[in-house]
């Protein structure tokens, strides 16, 4: 069985709420593939709605100690 696609993780969005990077499915739903996932070295993105998955490219080296991707914090805003 063949990947639907091949995508750069720098495509993929990470969810909080998921704790994993997403990207849109065909079905509607989101591919998805952990943090922890990663760091194994995995490279497979699931959709859990339908059989489809994804390769993801990216660079192992850089998820061997990552951490959760953090937005930065909002920045005050001065009010005049």
């Amino acid at each position: 069985m063949s990947a639907y696609d091949e995508v750069e993780i720098e495509d993929m969005e990470w969810n909080e709420e998921l704790k994993a990077y997403t990207y849109p499915c065909p079905c509607g739903d989101l591919f998805q593939i952990t943090l922890a996932d990663l760091r194994l070295g995995e490279e497979i993105a699931r959709c859990p709605s339908c059989s489809l998955f994804l390769t993801v490219v990216y660079n192992a080296e850089d998820f061997a100690d990552a951490k959760e991707p953090h937005k930065p914090a909002p920045r005050p805003v001065a009010v005049a």
